[in-house]
């Protein structure tokens, strides 16, 4: 499998001559998503042959702030698609994956960035918080506050306080799941519907359930027990 998305990104590189990133019809964050898979790979199996290949792919993806927040992806640039690549930096700085396009930064601090940038789009003015879907309100789906976006924020900040051992990544873990709860995205049968519009302050919650919204919380979850189990 790792070696098909290898192959698949090398082909890319080709083409395309634009690191970190698939060609049509693949999203940014997809990309994100399989060099977080290849890191992943790595870490479990030993086999490092691509590791300086997807090094290079997410360095040259973070952008504006360090935050993964390239130029070219401002169109449809979403809170969950630039948290994906957090994710993807947190498994690199658990795993002690290759720094070795890294510069002096670390993998950690990129994440850090991207928790920071997104605390600051925390919104209490509509719903009483919660993230919107995406950062700039030219695009659409601005109104749209939903668990994919909310639950990478959750399982970011559980991730960066079971690491860094900072309070105040548990303390916004737990906010954000507590909101969550209290506008109704999940249930006290723990069913995760996928979001609500803020133009009518999240009124009506759209009960589609997506399996990627269900584990970004119960990953989350499980990080949150164990570091208060310890």
């Amino acid at each position: 499998m790792a070696g098909g998305i290898a192959s698949l990104y090398k082909e890319n590189l080709k083409d395309e001559r634009i690191p970190g990133l698939f060609s049509d019809p693949y999203y940014w964050w997809e990309a994100g998503a399989a060099m977080g898979s290849l890191v992943d790979y790595s870490h479990l199996t030993g086999d490092n042959q691509y590791d300086d290949l997807v090094a290079e792919g997410i360095v040259f993806q973070i952008g504006d702030f360090d935050a993964f927040m390239p130029a070219n992806q401002t169109k449809s640039l979403g809170n969950d698609d630039q948290a994906t690549w957090a994710q993807t930096a947190m498994s690199a700085a658990e795993n002690g994956f290759s720094t070795s396009k890294l510069g002096d930064r670390k993998w950690v601090d990129l994440a850090v960035n991207v928790f920071n940038t997104q605390v600051e789009r925390w919104d209490a003015e509509s719903c009483d918080g919660g993230l919107r879907w995406q950062i700039y309100q030219f695009n659409n789906g601005y109104a749209w506050k939903d668990t994919t976006t909310n639950g990478n924020f959750f399982l970011l900040a559980a991730r960066l306080a079971k690491m860094t051992g900072n309070t105040t990544y548990s303390e916004w873990a737990e906010k954000a799941y507590k909101w969550s709860t209290d506008v109704g995205l999940i249930t006290d049968e723990f069913q995760v519907y996928a979001g609500s519009d803020a133009s009518n302050d999240c009124a009506n919650i759209n009960h589609l359930q997506w399996s990627y919204s269900t584990a970004l919380y119960t990953e989350g979850a499980a990080i949150m027990w164990n570091i208060v189990s310890i």
